[in-house]
């Protein structure tokens, strides 16, 4: 029990650090490359991995879900990952992996586990303007026996909002509430490096009438908020003339949420600038290591009600 605790807590002591474990993964053939690839995705996210066991289909699935899967008691949509990402699997989908993303759990099947690899963020760059349909937010780069390989970090968040389209992350006016007004010509900066969360950042921003800066790394965060500052206070002003607050991802390329906020809360020109943390990484310890690093808010992915209750909060607009 002691040895299973260390390394739980070793694992969540990465994000002090800007690291991250990765689960590597084959989903099988790309016929469009002719080989096969190598795709991964956080281990934080990652509660279980199990052989195949018996999935249920479900009349009327659409496509890409295999059905449903029974695991000791709880039923999961089971999603054939490999067809999602257009990879043929030879050897046949043996494996599930059990995510939990956004207050949701499910399955997705594919062909094999390879390993867990532990990086820095820096190595992990953005794919953006390089990936099919916004699926891969980034690239990992791996050393095999002294040579370069490259791992596709997939965005689960646009998988699951493209297979299973929920309605209830529709942005609705009423329930969002009230405009916010903000200081005259401050705006939130928001760092998020999924397509689809961006998107729906924005229309919740709209909604609420925030205006806003949004980045698609915490890295070109942090650069944003350094480059404002030296330009507000060139011109006699301050960052808070500027910046009302910052609303971060945790899992971003090049610099995590974690480390957005550290670096921003142990800045005496940002120290003062709220911080709210919107993740699909949830979990106590997780919502420990936020308010360790001294963010003023953590909302979990995705719903906009929330949301806006904890920026009205941060700002301290009721």
């Amino acid at each position: 029990m002691q040895t299973i605790q260390q390394d739980i807590d070793e694992r969540t002591n990465l994000t002090s650090s800007n690291k991250l474990e990765l689960l590597l993964f084959r989903l099988g053939h790309d016929a469009l490359l002719d080989r096969t690839e190598l795709f991964g995705i956080n281990v934080f996210k990652v509660r279980e991995i199990i052989p195949m066991p018996t999935i249920t289909a479900v009349a009327g699935s659409p496509p890409n879900m295999m059905g449903v899967v029974d695991l000791r008691g709880q039923i999961l949509p089971v999603i054939n990952l490999s067809a999602v990402v257009g990879c043929n699997p030879k050897s046949g989908l043996n494996i599930l992996l059990i995510t939990e993303y956004a207050r949701s759990t499910q399955a997705f099947a594919v062909e094999s586990v390879e390993d867990i690899v532990r990086l820095d963020w820096g190595q992990v760059l953005s794919a953006e303007g390089n990936a099919s349909s916004g699926m891969v937010t980034s690239i990992a780069r791996l050393k095999n026996d002294g040579n370069d390989l490259l791992a596709q970090v997939l965005d689960v968040e646009t998988i699951l909002r493209q297979v299973m389209p929920s309605n209830e992350l529709e942005i609705d006016p009423e329930r969002i509430g009230p405009k916010v007004p903000l200081k005259a010509g401050t705006v939130i900066l928001a760092a998020d490096d999924s397509l689809v969360a961006r998107t729906m950042i924005e229309d919740g921003l709209t909604a609420m009438g925030l205006p806003y800066i949004i980045c698609k790394t915490g890295k070109e965060a942090w650069d944003q908020l350094q480059a404002i500052s030296d330009k507000e206070e060139a011109e006699g002003r301050t960052i808070h003339d500027k910046i009302a607050l910052v609303l971060t991802d945790l899992e971003m390329p090049e610099m995590d949420g974690f480390t957005l906020t550290r670096n921003i809360k142990q800045d005496p020109r940002f120290s003062a600038i709220p911080v709210v943390i919107h993740s699909s990484l949830t979990g106590s310890a997780n919502e420990a290591h936020v308010k360790k690093v001294g963010a003023d808010a953590y909302v979990a992915k995705f719903v906009a009600e929330d949301l806006a209750n904890a920026l009205r909060k941060a700002l301290k607009v009721e």
